[in-house]
């Protein structure tokens, strides 16, 4: 019989032949209950002494968990069953049989994270990482249906940077170099030729933070675009989160409930427009419930309790200048805060960060001075101003940030395969 995935087989009747890893498995002097995992789902198959052959309760009775395996017989319903299906089971093949599985129940998280390459096999991180898939693609889909040309910009790159403290240095033959924080200045670049380009490529922040919200490596989601203004990009910012959503819940529905994470709310504000305040407007809202001090970022705290008082994501537009990255240009109506937004969402905080881009040469070279940074490794950039200078904007969405958030996740390491934080770095 020709191999079909657990899923198939739950849709036919009859006789089926499907294979995977062994999920759980139970025994007893008359029965072997073995609940049978593939990529699609797991289902009960049971071997009966009374109706096999001698060879193949012997079979059976060696089974342990993880072990590989080709199983035939008859599907039926079942309502005792875990996914309401079982299969009688009249031949098995055994492919391996797996060492004892280090991992059981009640394992501690830094326990896991160790055993990150088994873990994968759970059925919770199964769940995040066929959402993860779906988020990509959507990613992916959303900007080729708006026009947007994919851009690849170095990973290796010299010290040009949001915050040179957070570096990771590398040697490049007889030279240092570092990894990619950011690939806007080389966008930037870009936009002279396509005018309105994405990336998803990996991201590397070298800072000492134990947040839940933090990796040291991450996929960054950014985008830049010719000729957008401020109000254009958070357009577009809301709509991209809107469309992943959407898809999320079309192509995910089984994975979102198994996670335990609201469709419900989801399902809500993707029919809504989101909520836009300045940071001042936000800074009065707080003030209520919290002293926060003018001029100073928000912190996990406050982004938490802003987004718990309204029922949509949350733009904040506006931030003080001074503390904003040398390239977010003064607000020509208020010079004191720039022409930047961050969208903030529950449970999660910053999900997206984005801006104008400042076209005056003069003003980020004294942004840059006041930073301590060496402007010759940024004359590629000012270049850009110099020939042909177009209003334009652009943002980053951290991916792992977005999964989390809809995967109901209480830390960022659960929304990619192999975690890289501030104390870990293997598997």
């Amino acid at each position: 019989m020709k191999f079909i995935t657990i899923e198939e087989a739950m849709k036919k009747n009859g006789n089926v032949a499907i294979r995977g890893w062994v999920y759980r498995e139970r025994k007893s002097n008359k029965f072997v209950f073995i609940i049978l995992r593939d990529h699609t789902d797991i289902i009960q198959c049971v071997v009966k002494k009374d109706n096999v052959s001698d060879e193949l309760w012997k079979k059976a009775e060696k089974i342990t968990i993880e072990s590989s395996v080709e199983i035939f017989g008859k599907i039926k319903k079942d309502k005792r069953a875990p996914t309401g299906y079982e299969i009688d089971v009249d031949k098995m093949n055994i492919i391996q049989i797996a060492e004892p599985f280090p991992i059981t129940k009640d394992k501690s998280t830094e326990y896991l994270l160790e055993k990150r390459h088994l873990w994968l096999r759970s059925r919770k991180m199964i769940a995040v990482m066929k959402v993860r898939d779906t988020v990509f693609n959507s990613i992916r889909e959303f900007f080729r249906k708006k026009g947007f040309y994919e851009f690849h910009a170095p990973i290796i790159v010299p010290r040009i940077a949001e915050e040179g403290p957070t570096l990771f240095e590398v040697k490049y033959f007889d030279k240092k170099a570092y990894l990619t924080q950011t690939w806007q200045l080389y966008a930037e670049a870009a936009i002279f030729a396509l005018e309105k380009i994405f990336t998803i490529s990996p991201s590397f922040r070298a800072e000492k933070s134990k947040t839940p919200r933090h990796l040291t490596e991450y996929w960054h989601t950014e985008v830049e675009a010719a000729w957008y203004k401020l109000d254009d990009i958070m357009d577009i910012a809301e709509d991209l989160v809107k469309y992943v959503i959407k898809n999320v819940i079309k192509k995910n529905k089984k994975e979102i409930e198994y996670l335990k994470s609201d469709i419900n709310y989801f399902k809500k504000i993707i029919g809504k427009k989101w909520k836009r305040m300045t940071y001042d407007e936000a800074l009065k809202i707080l003030n209520k419930y919290m002293k926060v001090e003018y001029g100073k970022d928000l912190r996990t705290i406050e982004e938490a309790k802003l987004t718990s008082l309204f029922d949509t994501p949350i733009f904040v537009t506006g931030y003080p200048k001074d503390i904003m990255a040398f390239y977010k240009p003064k607000d020509p109506k208020n010079p004191k805060v720039a022409l930047c937004f961050d969208l903030l969402v529950k449970n999660v905080g910053e999900l997206i960060g984005g801006s104008e881009r400042d076209l005056s040469i003069e003003e980020m070279k004294k942004a840059l001075k006041k930073s301590g940074e060496k402007l010759d490794a940024y004359e590629f950039y000012f270049d850009t101003r110099r020939y042909g200078a177009v209003p334009h904007s652009g943002f980053g969405l951290g991916t792992e940030r977005l999964i989390m958030w809809i995967c109901n996740l209480d830390h960022i390491r659960g929304a990619i395969p192999f975690p890289r934080t501030i104390n870990r770095y293997e598997p």
